[in-house]
């Protein structure tokens, strides 16, 4: 089980480079900023796909966990379910969180160098 997520991680890092290169080979006026702003858009993608892969790790290993202590202990239902919920809202936080530093990196990089 392990290691099914660790190939899609590393299938989605992969991805990411690959798409990411494309960015290298642009040319610019000076070559100091053209290098730096396509390395913060190869940065900004990594933060925001790895954020969304923990993520998603973590929303799944939450639901899992909540099912099963509502399979063993129905009467611990509506607990569970708040805490769920709850724990939910704070993994899905943290991943806007990335998206907007992401796109904070990304928006001073296009006004300074562009």
């Amino acid at each position: 089980m392990k290691r099914d997520y660790r190939t899609w991680l590393v299938l989605t890092f992969l991805l990411s480079l690959a798409t990411g290169s494309a960015l290298a080979a642009q040319e610019a006026l000076d070559p100091v900023k053209a290098k730096l702003f396509s390395l913060s858009i190869i940065v900004g993608g990594a933060i925001i796909t790895l954020a969304a892969a923990a993520g998603a790790f973590c929303q799944a290993k939450a639901i899992s966990s909540a099912c099963e202590g509502i399979s063993r202990n129905p009467a611990a239902a509506p607990h569970i379910r708040f805490l769920l919920i709850f724990g939910l809202v704070l993994i899905e936080t943290l991943v806007i969180y990335a998206l907007l530093i992401t796109i904070i990196i990304l928006m001073v990089q296009w006004g300074k160098y562009i």
